[in-house]
């Protein structure tokens, strides 16, 4: 099931820069991510209230409470950047860039979680890392 939610999350990714990028013109690209994000808490939070996960929420560690800060640090200054750079350039060149992403993941994932390392996925992030560098390479 991970690779239908996965295959979602892509689609849903493509659509939020074409509509991000129709979204900030004539805007500051900090508000127009400050405007998504209330959003996006709006949806989320529903969800959970609606799930009656809530409660869930007295059994998160420090540990639990600490990483899920850090990722939404991380995840905020990468929507801002992001923002940013639809704002300056065009989606079909900062959206494959953005996918460097995937490499990156790839990569720490080896190093700190000590996923397991195999020759498709390194050939899959090869070629995205590929592919990123040409359309990097583009004036």
């Amino acid at each position: 099931m991970w690779k239908w939610y996965a295959i979602l999350s892509a689609i849903f990714a493509a659509l939020t820069a074409i509509f991000a990028k129709i979204g900030i013109r004539n805007i500051d690209s900090n508000l127009a991510t400050a405007i998504r994000t209330c959003v996006i808490i709006i949806i989320t939070w529903g969800i959970v209230i609606a799930s009656n996960s809530f409660w869930e929420i007295k059994n998160l560690t420090k540990n639990n409470w600490t990483f899920l800060i850090l990722s939404g640090v991380a995840t905020g200054l990468s929507w801002l950047f992001y923002f940013k750079a639809l704002q300056e350039g065009d989606a079909s060149k900062v959206a494959p860039i953005d996918k460097l992403s995937v490499v990156f993941t790839i990569l720490l994932s080896f190093l700190i979680l000590r996923e397991p390392f195999s020759w498709k996925v390194l050939l899959g992030g090869l070629c995205i890392a590929g592919g990123s560098l040409i359309i990097l390479m583009d004036k």
